[in-house]
């Protein structure tokens, strides 16, 4: 898909969002949601979305939401790095097809990454299993900063 095409109300994220499919909820507010990447590039991968927006990609999103999910985003990848100790982590955001969209609701993926572990490629890992990823959420959720 090209940067600019109408927002598809069927992609994953807003089934997700309406409940049509189920996730594994780290935790969510009134403006975001994080998830558990049910193909995760590594362990803990997590996904952040924002609730209310529509945007496809960081061109289109409102900068008032933008700041939310940014926020969130950085709550999250601290509780990761609490829960899971990595060597390091990636903030990723993906743009249009040829920047490697690949679900056109804006989202950002944080990836933990250690140096003896190869990282998946992104849309290339096999499904996790649900279990594994709830006993993840459970972990990272827990380490949750409170919201100010």
């Amino acid at each position: 898909m090209t940067l600019h095409a109408p927002y598809d109300p069927d992609n994953i994220f807003a089934k997700i969002l309406r409940g049509d499919i189920p996730s594994v909820k780290v935790w969510e507010d009134e403006h975001v949601l994080a998830f558990m990447d049910v193909f995760p590039q590594s362990e803990g991968h997590v996904l952040v979305i924002a609730k209310q927006s529509t945007a496809r990609n960081l061109l289109e999103i409102e900068p008032d939401v933008l700041a939310q999910v940014i926020a969130a985003t950085q709550r999250t990848a601290r509780a990761v790095e609490k829960a899971l100790k990595p060597e390091g982590f990636q903030i990723l955001q993906f743009n249009g097809e040829a920047g490697g969209q690949t679900v056109f609701h804006l989202h950002f993926h944080i990836v933990p990454r250690w140096a003896d572990r190869p990282m998946k490629g992104h849309g290339h890992a096999p499904m996790a299993d649900t279990a594994v990823l709830r006993s993840l959420a459970e972990r990272i959720a827990a380490e949750l900063e409170p919201l100010k």
